[in-house]
């Protein structure tokens, strides 16, 4: 397959059509995570329809003292990377064919969940990042559109302007794509030297220990759930020497059936022992939230959650995700 490179809209729309359209938006720069969703586009498009990658570094979503003029332009490798994951297109538009009057002056407003986490640490990044998205979408006419859980934030804030603004557009989530050591992939990882990369690792060594802290709870609640509270259950597994674990996974079942504040410590822990590292991680969230609105959850939460982390190592910023679900004490 021979990916045919495009700078216009018009273009574009001049291609003839059979099946379905999907697209794969990035700022080019593209790594495996992008192979990724590229592949899982073709696999829902079809041999009938029609794979379309757009690059394009947009403006808008950087806000002052940003990498916007360091950030990587790969174009020609990026090219090669979609032919190779199966992209029929990719659509590179200039600044002037996405923005053709300047900066807009009517934007997508991301709402109060733009207001939170990344949105507070970069404010007007996802005002920025939406009104893109819903120009790229009118401009490519997809069926359907693949982005990435590692930004899982602007992944719930497209689904929401998707579904509250009537696109009409099918969006689909695929899993963060991990190097062997667990660091979430990334464009931003090549701007990291080899000891910043070290102290990054704790990015999602947290998750990790917050992730196996709460499958832990989990597991013991449910072992309570499945053994009755009774004198003579109690007296059965004393005789067996596990009175103990007993005891521990009924005080547990009588807990909230969150285990939030449990997670967050664990995360939390190693976060902290990378502040030490030199050079040092340098927080800047780590939270645990509903994906509808990403608040915060309490306690006696249930249900989807997702655990989140965003740091700078050196002058890199960089965030990564993972979902939890919390299941309903019974």
């Amino acid at each position: 397959m021979t990916t045919t490179l495009l700078r216009t809209a018009g273009e574009l729309h001049a291609r003839a059509r059979a099946g379905r359209r999907a697209v794969v938006m990035t700022m080019g720069a593209l790594h495996e995570g992008h192979a990724t969703l590229v592949r899982t586009a073709r696999e829902i498009a079809g041999p009938e329809g029609e794979v379309v990658v757009t690059v394009f570094v947009n403006p808008l979503q950087f806000g002052a003292g940003e990498d916007l003029d360091r950030y990587p332009r790969t174009l020609d490798a990026d090219v090669k990377i979609a032919e190779e994951a199966g992209a029929d297109v990719v659509f590179a538009p200039s600044v002037d064919e996405v923005y053709p009057g300047g900066e807009p002056q009517v934007r997508v407003s991301a709402g109060p969940m733009g207001e939170r986490l990344e949105g507070a640490s970069r404010p007007g990044h996802f005002d920025g990042m939406l009104t893109v998205v819903a120009k790229l979408l009118h401009l490519t006419r997809p069926d359907v559109a693949l982005y990435g859980q590692k930004d899982a934030q602007q992944l719930a804030l497209i689904r929401r302007m998707v579904r509250d603004l009537n696109f009409g557009i099918d969006i689909v989530a695929v899993p963060t794509v991990r190097e062997e050591d667990g660091l979430a992939l990334s464009s931003r990882n090549r701007y990291l030297s080899p000891a910043e990369r070290r102290t990054a690792l704790a990015l999602s060594q947290a998750l990790f220990a917050g992730r196996d802290r709460h499958a832990a709870q989990e597991a013991l609640r449910a072992r309570a759930r499945e053994v009755p509270a009774t004198h003579a259950r109690a007296q059965a597994l004393s005789a067996l020497g596990e009175s103990r674990a007993a005891a521990d996974a009924h005080a547990v079942a009588k807990a909230a059936p969150g285990s939030v504040a449990a997670v967050r410590a664990a995360a939390r822990t190693v976060l902290d022992e990378a502040a030490r590292m030199v050079p040092p991680l340098k927080l800047d969230y780590l939270a645990l939230v509903d994906p509808a609105d990403f608040g915060d959850i309490d306690d006696g939460f249930t249900g989807e959650a997702v655990l989140a982390v965003a740091a700078r190592v050196g002058t890199t910023r960089l965030i990564d995700n993972l979902p939890l679900t919390f299941g309903a004490a019974s």
